[in-house]
Protein backbone atom coordinates (compact mmCIF):
# COMPACT_ATOMS: atom_id res chain seq x y z
CA UNK A 1 0.00 0.00 0.00
CA UNK A 2 1.18 3.35 -0.83
CA UNK A 3 1.85 5.87 2.63
CA UNK A 4 -0.01 9.07 1.78
CA UNK A 5 2.31 11.91 1.70
CA UNK A 6 1.03 13.58 4.98
CA UNK A 7 1.20 9.81 6.82
CA UNK A 8 5.18 9.69 5.12
CA UNK A 9 6.16 12.77 6.45
CA UNK A 10 4.76 11.96 10.35
CA UNK A 11 6.51 8.62 10.45
CA UNK A 12 9.33 10.47 9.45
CA UNK A 13 9.72 12.85 11.86
CA UNK A 14 8.75 10.38 14.51
CA UNK A 15 11.37 8.24 13.42
CA UNK A 16 14.31 11.14 13.97
CA UNK A 17 12.26 12.17 17.18
CA UNK A 18 11.74 15.70 16.32
CA UNK A 19 8.34 16.47 16.44
CA UNK A 20 7.45 17.35 20.09
CA UNK A 21 4.82 19.61 21.36
CA UNK A 22 5.83 22.49 23.41
CA UNK A 23 5.33 26.22 24.34
CA UNK A 24 8.24 26.67 22.21
CA UNK A 25 9.49 24.08 19.97
CA UNK A 26 6.35 24.28 17.77
CA UNK A 27 7.71 27.34 16.20
CA UNK A 28 9.05 26.85 12.17
CA UNK A 29 11.81 29.28 11.38
CA UNK A 30 12.54 30.28 7.83
CA UNK A 31 15.03 30.46 6.05
CA UNK A 32 17.34 33.75 6.80
CA UNK A 33 16.49 36.37 4.54
CA UNK A 34 18.86 38.31 3.01
CA UNK A 35 18.82 42.00 4.06
CA UNK A 36 18.68 45.33 2.11
CA UNK A 37 18.49 48.73 3.32
CA UNK A 38 17.11 51.36 2.07
CA UNK A 39 17.30 54.25 3.75
CA UNK A 40 17.15 53.68 7.31
CA UNK A 41 14.74 51.22 6.72
CA UNK A 42 15.56 47.29 5.98
CA UNK A 43 13.31 45.25 4.23
CA UNK A 44 13.48 41.48 3.61
CA UNK A 45 13.93 39.89 0.43
CA UNK A 46 11.63 36.65 -0.04
CA UNK A 47 12.71 33.66 1.02
CA UNK A 48 12.72 30.68 -1.14
CA UNK A 49 9.25 29.22 -2.77
CA UNK A 50 7.59 26.57 -1.21
CA UNK A 51 6.45 23.80 -3.45
CA UNK A 52 2.37 24.75 -4.42
CA UNK A 53 0.18 22.24 -6.22
CA UNK A 54 -2.15 22.87 -8.92
CA UNK A 55 -4.51 25.06 -7.18
CA UNK A 56 -2.55 27.57 -5.64
CA UNK A 57 -0.46 27.44 -8.79
CA UNK A 58 -3.88 28.72 -10.40
CA UNK A 59 -4.83 30.86 -7.62
CA UNK A 60 -1.47 32.63 -7.60
CA UNK A 61 -1.87 32.88 -11.20
CA UNK A 62 -5.31 34.94 -10.44
CA UNK A 63 -4.99 39.00 -9.69
CA UNK A 64 -3.83 39.91 -6.55
CA UNK A 65 -6.75 41.29 -4.00
CA UNK A 66 -6.14 44.66 -2.65
CA UNK A 67 -6.79 45.03 0.77
CA UNK A 68 -8.98 47.44 2.72
CA UNK A 69 -7.26 50.53 3.84
CA UNK A 70 -7.05 50.30 8.26
CA UNK A 71 -9.74 52.12 9.65
CA UNK A 72 -9.20 55.33 11.51
CA UNK A 73 -9.77 55.65 15.10
CA UNK A 74 -11.13 58.67 14.94
CA UNK A 75 -13.45 57.40 12.20
CA UNK A 76 -14.94 54.39 13.91
CA UNK A 77 -12.87 51.07 15.44
CA UNK A 78 -9.81 50.72 14.45
CA UNK A 79 -7.79 48.00 11.92
CA UNK A 80 -4.75 46.37 13.58
CA UNK A 81 -3.29 45.67 9.97
CA UNK A 82 -1.46 48.01 8.79
CA UNK A 83 0.06 46.40 5.47
CA UNK A 84 0.44 48.56 2.56
CA UNK A 85 -2.48 48.54 0.17
CA UNK A 86 -0.78 47.06 -2.63
CA UNK A 87 0.45 50.83 -4.09
CA UNK A 88 4.56 50.81 -4.23
CA UNK A 89 6.09 53.03 -2.62
CA UNK A 90 9.62 54.54 -2.23
CA UNK A 91 11.38 54.20 1.27
CA UNK A 92 12.99 57.50 1.95
CA UNK A 93 12.62 60.77 0.73
CA UNK A 94 15.14 63.68 -1.20
CA UNK A 95 16.24 66.74 1.42
CA UNK A 96 17.03 70.14 0.10
CA UNK A 97 20.64 70.47 0.01
CA UNK A 98 22.11 74.35 -0.65
CA UNK A 99 20.52 74.18 -4.63
CA UNK A 100 19.71 70.30 -5.40
CA UNK A 101 16.24 70.23 -5.53
CA UNK A 102 15.45 72.36 -9.04
CA UNK A 103 17.96 69.34 -10.30
CA UNK A 104 15.50 66.71 -9.35
CA UNK A 105 13.57 64.62 -12.08
CA UNK A 106 9.99 65.34 -11.66
CA UNK A 107 7.00 62.32 -11.78
CA UNK A 108 4.67 61.93 -14.70
CA UNK A 109 2.19 63.98 -12.78
CA UNK A 110 4.43 67.04 -13.03
CA UNK A 111 5.01 66.43 -16.88
CA UNK A 112 1.49 66.58 -17.27
CA UNK A 113 1.58 69.80 -15.59
CA UNK A 114 -0.68 68.77 -12.42
CA UNK A 115 1.23 71.70 -10.73
CA UNK A 116 -1.25 73.34 -7.98
CA UNK A 117 -0.95 77.09 -7.97
CA UNK A 118 0.97 78.92 -5.51
CA UNK A 119 -0.34 82.10 -4.09
CA UNK A 120 2.00 84.81 -2.71
CA UNK A 121 2.29 85.44 0.96
CA UNK A 122 0.21 88.14 2.52
CA UNK A 123 0.73 86.90 6.04
CA UNK A 124 1.36 89.65 8.73
CA UNK A 125 2.87 89.43 12.12
CA UNK A 126 2.56 90.60 15.50
CA UNK A 127 5.38 90.87 16.54
CA UNK A 128 7.38 91.42 12.76
CA UNK A 129 11.79 90.65 12.99
CA UNK A 130 13.91 91.92 10.76
CA UNK A 131 15.94 88.92 9.11
CA UNK A 132 17.70 91.36 6.77
CA UNK A 133 18.90 90.04 3.16
CA UNK A 134 17.30 86.10 4.30
CA UNK A 135 13.98 86.90 5.30
CA UNK A 136 11.57 84.46 4.38
CA UNK A 137 9.91 86.36 2.26
CA UNK A 138 12.59 85.90 -0.17
CA UNK A 139 11.55 82.35 -0.79
CA UNK A 140 8.30 81.79 -3.06
CA UNK A 141 6.27 79.13 -1.00
CA UNK A 142 4.52 79.90 2.40
CA UNK A 143 2.74 77.89 4.53
CA UNK A 144 1.36 77.60 7.76
CA UNK A 145 0.69 74.96 10.97
CA UNK A 146 -2.41 74.63 12.87
CA UNK A 147 -3.84 72.86 15.59
CA UNK A 148 -7.49 73.24 17.68
CA UNK A 149 -6.26 76.36 19.28
CA UNK A 150 -7.05 77.91 15.15
CA UNK A 151 -10.69 76.79 15.79
CA UNK A 152 -12.43 77.22 12.87
CA UNK A 153 -10.56 77.77 9.83
CA UNK A 154 -12.06 79.52 6.29
CA UNK A 155 -9.52 76.81 4.51
CA UNK A 156 -10.25 78.58 1.06
CA UNK A 157 -9.34 82.31 2.14
CA UNK A 158 -6.37 80.77 3.88
CA UNK A 159 -4.99 79.41 0.92
CA UNK A 160 -5.43 82.54 -0.60
CA UNK A 161 -3.49 84.40 1.37
CA UNK A 162 -0.42 82.13 0.48
CA UNK A 163 -0.78 79.25 2.77
CA UNK A 164 0.16 76.56 -0.40
CA UNK A 165 1.16 73.90 2.47
CA UNK A 166 -0.13 72.61 6.17
CA UNK A 167 1.03 71.08 8.24
CA UNK A 168 -2.01 69.81 10.67
CA UNK A 169 -1.49 68.81 14.52
CA UNK A 170 -2.93 65.22 14.49
CA UNK A 171 -1.75 63.75 17.21
CA UNK A 172 0.44 63.41 20.79
CA UNK A 173 1.42 60.76 22.74
CA UNK A 174 -0.04 57.48 22.58
CA UNK A 175 -3.43 58.23 23.76
CA UNK A 176 -5.06 62.04 22.36
CA UNK A 177 -5.87 63.06 19.02
CA UNK A 178 -6.26 66.95 18.02
CA UNK A 179 -9.98 67.67 18.25
CA UNK A 180 -9.95 69.35 14.94
CA UNK A 181 -7.83 66.93 13.08
CA UNK A 182 -10.35 65.09 10.72
CA UNK A 183 -11.98 68.64 10.16
CA UNK A 184 -9.02 70.31 9.04
CA UNK A 185 -7.64 67.42 7.35
CA UNK A 186 -10.77 67.20 4.73
CA UNK A 187 -11.50 70.98 4.10
CA UNK A 188 -7.21 71.60 3.70
CA UNK A 189 -7.56 68.95 0.79
CA UNK A 190 -10.99 70.50 -0.55
CA UNK A 191 -9.27 73.85 -0.41
CA UNK A 192 -6.07 72.97 -2.29
CA UNK A 193 -3.80 73.35 0.78
CA UNK A 194 -1.12 70.57 0.38
CA UNK A 195 -1.54 68.56 3.97
CA UNK A 196 0.56 66.39 6.12
CA UNK A 197 0.41 65.94 9.61
CA UNK A 198 2.07 66.03 12.18
CA UNK A 199 2.67 63.98 15.66
CA UNK A 200 3.63 65.76 19.29
CA UNK A 201 6.61 63.26 20.71
CA UNK A 202 5.68 62.33 24.25
CA UNK A 203 9.18 61.55 26.08
CA UNK A 204 7.26 59.39 28.93
CA UNK A 205 5.62 57.32 26.31
CA UNK A 206 7.21 54.04 24.17
CA UNK A 207 7.96 55.06 20.76
CA UNK A 208 6.28 51.95 18.92
CA UNK A 209 2.57 52.94 20.86
CA UNK A 210 2.97 56.34 19.38
CA UNK A 211 3.74 55.31 16.36
CA UNK A 212 0.53 52.83 15.98
CA UNK A 213 -1.32 56.03 17.44
CA UNK A 214 -0.06 58.31 14.61
CA UNK A 215 -0.99 55.36 12.04
CA UNK A 216 -4.15 54.65 13.60
CA UNK A 217 -5.57 58.07 13.22
CA UNK A 218 -3.24 59.61 9.96
CA UNK A 219 -4.88 58.13 6.64
CA UNK A 220 -2.14 56.99 4.25
CA UNK A 221 -2.61 59.31 1.50
CA UNK A 222 -0.47 59.28 -1.33
CA UNK A 223 -1.16 62.63 -2.14
CA UNK A 224 -0.08 63.84 1.34
CA UNK A 225 3.19 65.45 2.28
CA UNK A 226 5.66 63.52 4.17
CA UNK A 227 4.85 62.41 8.16
CA UNK A 228 6.39 64.90 10.88
CA UNK A 229 7.83 64.35 14.08
CA UNK A 230 7.67 67.20 16.63
CA UNK A 231 10.72 66.92 19.07
CA UNK A 232 11.13 69.29 21.56
CA UNK A 233 10.87 70.61 25.43
CA UNK A 234 7.77 71.27 26.94
CA UNK A 235 7.89 72.91 30.19
CA UNK A 236 4.30 72.41 30.67
CA UNK A 237 4.20 68.63 30.26
CA UNK A 238 3.66 66.81 33.15
CA UNK A 239 6.16 64.61 31.80
CA UNK A 240 9.04 65.99 33.57
CA UNK A 241 11.36 63.15 32.08
CA UNK A 242 14.91 63.93 30.68
CA UNK A 243 16.31 61.30 29.00
CA UNK A 244 19.80 61.19 27.31
CA UNK A 245 21.20 62.12 23.74
CA UNK A 246 21.27 58.25 23.08
CA UNK A 247 17.87 57.26 24.14
CA UNK A 248 16.58 60.10 22.96
CA UNK A 249 17.59 59.51 19.71
CA UNK A 250 17.01 55.84 19.84
CA UNK A 251 13.17 56.44 20.15
CA UNK A 252 13.27 58.67 17.84
CA UNK A 253 14.49 56.04 15.13
CA UNK A 254 11.97 53.48 16.51
CA UNK A 255 9.03 56.25 15.91
CA UNK A 256 10.60 57.40 12.52
CA UNK A 257 11.24 53.62 10.96
CA UNK A 258 7.45 52.23 11.69
CA UNK A 259 6.37 55.74 10.36
CA UNK A 260 8.38 55.08 7.39
CA UNK A 261 7.64 51.55 6.47
CA UNK A 262 3.52 52.51 7.09
CA UNK A 263 3.85 55.66 4.97
CA UNK A 264 6.43 55.14 2.26
CA UNK A 265 8.05 58.17 2.89
CA UNK A 266 10.81 59.12 5.19
CA UNK A 267 9.34 61.63 7.88
CA UNK A 268 10.85 64.82 8.29
CA UNK A 269 11.89 66.00 11.80
CA UNK A 270 10.58 69.34 13.78
CA UNK A 271 12.50 70.97 15.95
CA UNK A 272 13.37 73.97 18.36
CA UNK A 273 16.87 75.44 18.87
CA UNK A 274 17.51 74.08 22.50
CA UNK A 275 16.00 70.72 22.08
CA UNK A 276 18.34 70.60 18.49
CA UNK A 277 21.74 71.90 20.75
CA UNK A 278 21.45 69.12 23.38
CA UNK A 279 20.93 65.96 21.26
CA UNK A 280 20.36 67.01 17.48
CA UNK A 281 23.41 68.64 16.62
CA UNK A 282 24.93 65.96 14.01
CA UNK A 283 22.50 63.60 14.01
CA UNK A 284 19.82 62.69 11.72
CA UNK A 285 21.74 63.56 8.49
CA UNK A 286 20.19 62.10 6.13
CA UNK A 287 16.54 63.46 7.14
CA UNK A 288 15.07 65.99 6.24
CA UNK A 289 14.48 68.59 8.94
CA UNK A 290 11.83 71.67 9.83
CA UNK A 291 13.24 74.10 12.22
CA UNK A 292 12.14 76.88 14.27
CA UNK A 293 13.94 80.15 13.94
CA UNK A 294 12.16 83.19 14.96
CA UNK A 295 14.83 85.83 15.76
CA UNK A 296 17.66 84.85 13.25
CA UNK A 297 17.86 83.04 9.96
CA UNK A 298 18.47 78.92 10.11
CA UNK A 299 22.12 79.26 9.30
CA UNK A 300 23.27 81.23 12.68
CA UNK A 301 20.86 79.02 14.64
CA UNK A 302 21.41 75.71 13.17
CA UNK A 303 24.86 76.11 11.60
CA UNK A 304 25.57 73.41 9.44
CA UNK A 305 22.19 71.83 9.23
CA UNK A 306 20.38 71.61 5.75
CA UNK A 307 17.10 72.33 6.33
CA UNK A 308 13.82 72.04 3.99
CA UNK A 309 10.92 74.10 6.16
CA UNK A 310 11.35 76.95 8.43
CA UNK A 311 8.88 78.73 10.77
CA UNK A 312 9.86 81.94 10.79
CA UNK A 313 6.77 83.40 13.10
CA UNK A 314 4.78 82.20 15.99
CA UNK A 315 2.58 85.19 15.94
CA UNK A 316 1.39 85.27 12.41
CA UNK A 317 -2.20 86.97 11.92
CA UNK A 318 -4.08 86.36 8.18
CA UNK A 319 -7.54 86.15 6.69
CA UNK A 320 -9.25 82.68 7.34
CA UNK A 321 -8.03 82.65 11.10
CA UNK A 322 -8.80 84.27 14.11
CA UNK A 323 -5.83 84.71 16.15
CA UNK A 324 -2.42 83.74 15.77
CA UNK A 325 -0.72 81.27 13.74
CA UNK A 326 2.50 79.74 12.87
CA UNK A 327 4.37 80.77 9.60
CA UNK A 328 6.53 78.40 7.57
CA UNK A 329 8.26 78.63 4.19
CA UNK A 330 9.83 76.28 1.95
CA UNK A 331 13.51 76.08 1.31
CA UNK A 332 13.98 76.62 -2.51
CA UNK A 333 12.05 78.72 -5.59
CA UNK A 334 8.30 77.98 -6.89
CA UNK A 335 10.10 74.91 -9.31
CA UNK A 336 11.58 73.45 -6.69
CA UNK A 337 8.91 73.53 -4.32
CA UNK A 338 6.84 71.51 -7.15
CA UNK A 339 9.62 68.91 -7.77
CA UNK A 340 10.12 67.96 -4.16
CA UNK A 341 6.44 67.32 -3.83
CA UNK A 342 6.67 65.05 -6.94
CA UNK A 343 9.37 63.31 -5.69
CA UNK A 344 8.11 63.22 -1.51
CA UNK A 345 5.26 61.43 -3.32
Amino acid sequence: MRIPAVSALVLACLTVGGCTSGAGSDIVVPPAPVAMKTGSISAASAGPMPAADIGEMQAAARPPVRPQPAALAWEGPASQSHAFDGMETTVGMPMPAERPVAALRPTMSETRGERTQIYGHRFRDAKPMNFGRVSPRSLAVHGVDVSRWQGDIDWLRLRTQGANFAYIKATDGGDHVDPMFGTNWRKAKESGVKRGAYHFFYWCRTAGEQAEWFIRNVPRDPDALPPVIDVEYNHQSNCKMRLSRAKILEKMQVFMDKLERHYGKRPIIYTAPDFYADNLDGEFMEYPFWLRSVAAHPTKIYPGRRWVFWQYSGSGLTQGVEGKIDLNVFHGSESDWHNWVAQAN
